[in-house]
């Protein structure tokens, strides 16, 4: 049926083109923004998704300014303990030089200062945007990541960086809990003596072509008696003149009617002595040192201590802020852990600080116990300025820590025994700096390759995003010329539809 009313086909057509139309202008718009998926009406799903994973390609951007800046920073501190480094060396080699007597230690000393000097002007200017990591103990964090969990959880992940304190700041003791089990003296001494340790040896009986034999030490020393008529006291002072005509350093030998006092004042060793008779007589060692007699043809053995005083330290680790103090005939000296730091640290510090204390006729030695592994501070005293000297320690918890080079201006070099003490600090000191740039080379290293993942991680989200979102074009851009097409065809199929009730004229006429 024809209506002049209702011109279904064109209603048709009219339908198709506007579809067309709509179509051409999504086309169209995918085109200018380059974007299949540009607003949350074209696909809300895949729009809010993109949108997450832009946030994050957002947030890793500032992350790698962070680790820009980071690395930078860290690269400042590197170059400053590796320059640190240097100059302890140096230090070092005019140490070394000092060690012969035959040198103008003043003059060594004025450059030792100067280069100490110059340590301390590079790490105080060792910083970067205001922050120095080569002094005080505070670890700095570094942002390195945002981790999103799949229950849409964001959280920061940090590069953690030890701050490595190359001051030579001297710290300061707390007042918390008592240390005092920490550090123990030894045999509940209560000075340092100059005094000589013995060995004692007894001979009694009866000597018939008897042989007295000793090994001290390394050294083997005897004396054998030939005639009858001898008697137990020309045994003993034939070893007493055996021992002393071997000049062993800090070794001496007296008798007194048959009892042999063999005196050691070695300071940092023991002396091992091993003693027997052999012969036909009945001579016999009846007393070492208050021990059992010993039957004839029958070896003792004992042990000379040494003759320094031993601070011994428990097992594990110290707690950044302990602070152990030993003072010495009224002088306190002092030495408080860092962070990370051991007790083999604690000691070593113990000893840069006595021995930069410059006490006359002190020496003092680092040591550890092969069996249980603890270390100990040996302190002794030659005797040149005073017999003896009190001794007392004590520690507590809570206090400001050491610098990593406490102790670098108190290398004093102009005295043999300064200059022998040095040596041993300055190595102590080289392998803080040593460690402390090596930490920072690997933490650099670290930011290094965590900034370039972060960057293969920022390109690999675009890509991901690009795929979601962003138009085909080639696709597009056929769809585009058939919607053309179809646009034009759409208008002919209107034209022709709207030329429909022109024929129903025909039949009035």
């Amino acid at each position: 049926m024809s209506s002049i009313l209702t011109n279904n086909s064109a209603m048709v057509a009219l339908q198709t083109l506007k579809g067309i139309n709509k179509n051409m202008g999504q086309i169209q718009n995918e085109i200018s923004t380059g974007k299949s998926v540009a607003t949350a009406k074209d696909n809300a799903a895949v729009w809010a998704i993109s949108k997450v994973m832009e946030s994050d390609v957002k947030g890793f951007m500032g992350i790698s300014d962070s680790l820009s800046l980071g690395s930078s920073t860290i690269s400042v501190a590197r170059q400053a303990s590796e320059t640190v480094t240097k100059l302890l060396t140096d230090i070092k080699g005019k140490v070394v030089a000092a060690q012969e007597g035959n040198v103008d230690r003043g003059k060594i000393q004025t450059d030792i200062a100067a280069l100490a000097e110059q340590i301390k002007s590079v790490t105080g200017a060792a910083q970067f945007n205001g922050l120095n990591m080569v002094k005080g103990t505070e670890d700095v964090s570094i942002l390195s990541s945002l981790d999103r969990e799949s229950n849409g959880n964001v959280t920061a992940a940090n590069i953690k960086v030890d701050r490595q304190d190359l001051t030579n700041s001297a710290g300061t003791v707390g007042t918390g809990a008592s240390l005092a089990t920490k550090a123990v003296i030894q045999n509940s001494a209560t000075a340092v003596t100059s005094a000589a340790n013995t060995a004692v040896i007894t001979y009694t009986g009866t000597v018939a072509n008897d042989k007295a034999s000793l090994k001290i030490g390394d050294t083997d020393v005897s004396f054998t008696v030939l005639t009858g008529a001898a008697s137990v006291t020309d045994m003993a002072a034939g070893l007493a003149g055996a021992i002393n005509g071997l000049g062993l350093e800090g070794v001496t030998a007296t008798n007194t009617a048959g009892v042999l006092t063999i005196s050691s004042t070695k300071a940092f060793a023991g002396l091992k002595v091993d003693q027997a008779i052999a012969g036909t007589g009945t001579a016999a060692i009846t007393n070492v040192n208050g021990a059992a007699p010993a039957a004839p043809n029958t070896a003792t053995s004992s042990t000379i201590s040494q003759r320094a005083e031993e601070i011994k330290f428990a097992t594990g680790g110290a707690n950044a802020g302990d602070g152990f103090t030993v003072t010495l005939q009224g002088k306190a000296f002092s030495y408080v852990a860092g962070k990370g730091e051991t007790m083999e640290d604690v000691a070593r510090g113990l000893k840069i600080a006595i021995d930069s204390g410059a006490v006359g006729g002190v020496a003092t030695q680092v040591k550890q116990d092969a069996t249980s592994g603890a270390w100990s501070l040996m302190i002794d005293n030659d005797g040149s300025t005073s017999a003896s000297m009190s001794l007392a320690n004590s520690g507590a918890a809570g206090g400001t820590a050491s610098g990593g080079l406490f102790g670098l201006d108190g290398l004093n070099v102009t005295t043999d025994a300064g200059a022998k003490s040095a040596l041993t600090n300055i190595e102590t000191m080289i392998s803080r700096s040593i460690d402390a740039a090596a930490s920072f080379g690997s933490a650099q290293k670290r930011i290094e390759i965590q900034s370039d993942f972060v960057g293969q991680l920022s390109d690999a989200l675009k890509s991901g995003i690009g795929s979601m979102v962003d138009a085909d074009m080639e696709e597009t851009s056929a769809r585009l010329q058939a919607l053309q097409v179809q646009q034009q065809l759409g208008v002919q199929a209107l034209s022709i539809a709207n030329q429909s009730p022109q024929s129903i004229l025909s039949l009035f006429r």
